[in-house]
């Protein structure tokens, strides 16, 4: 089953390379270049992912997201921005993006992104993605959550990397530990939740907005 994808970006020359590089298994069922225009034909298309610019006249892409969201609770958005600021990333995912990665992103990289957000995954480069964990990392603490409370301290940041889309390596990388470790706290994880795959874990962390 193909994925049915909208485009809004106020350049139209960039709406054109996406169209001509999103191919196999991606129907564009259509484009908007203003904030005006892309709310109505979202609605209507009922897209499974929309590519959004952050900013644009008429409240940018937050707006949209907004605006669509409470309509149509299961379209997911990617926002897609040459901006790579810290409080942009964080407004989107706010407004209830599902990840954020910036137009320097390859061809193919944006095909995979645009998939793995349409089956649930949260999806930002590492870099941003440090900035969302930083963010909501100084909220409040979320209600008690018997399940959560399974999991270690350690548990509970691997996780939360593994749902953002962090490889191994790259969770290894970030908390000074060994991959082999990483992949033990990703099995205890799974066990604990009784989960099947990090596919999985990234839902029931989104469920809980831990994403």
């Amino acid at each position: 089953m193909s994925v049915r994808v909208f485009i809004v970006d106020d350049h139209e020359l960039f709406r054109s390379g996406v169209r001509s590089e999103l191919k196999g298994g991606v129907e564009i069922v259509g484009d908007a270049a203003t904030v005006e225009e892309a709310i109505p034909a979202i609605l209507a298309s009922a897209p499974d992912v929309v590519l959004i610019d952050v900013h644009m006249p008429g409240g940018g892409g937050r707006a949209v997201i907004e605006a669509v969201c409470t309509k149509q609770p299961n379209v997911r958005f990617l926002a897609l921005s040459v901006s790579d600021a810290a409080q942009d990333v964080i407004d989107v995912i706010r407004a209830g993006a599902r990840g954020y990665v910036t137009k320097s992103i390859s061809p193919a990289e944006l095909d995979l992104a645009v998939r793995r957000v349409h089956d649930g995954d949260a999806v930002f480069s590492p870099r941003l993605a440090g900035f969302v964990l930083d963010a909501f990392g100084r909220e409040a603490p979320a209600p008690a959550d018997p399940e959560l409370d399974l999991l270690s301290t350690r548990e509970r940041e691997v996780l939360r990397y593994i749902a953002r889309g962090y490889a191994y390596k790259e969770v290894a990388h970030e908390l000074g530990i060994a991959i082999k470790t990483v992949e033990t706290h990703v099995s205890a994880v799974l066990r604990k939740l009784q989960l099947s795959n990090r596919y999985e874990l990234s839902r029931w962390a989104a469920d809980r907005r831990l994403v």
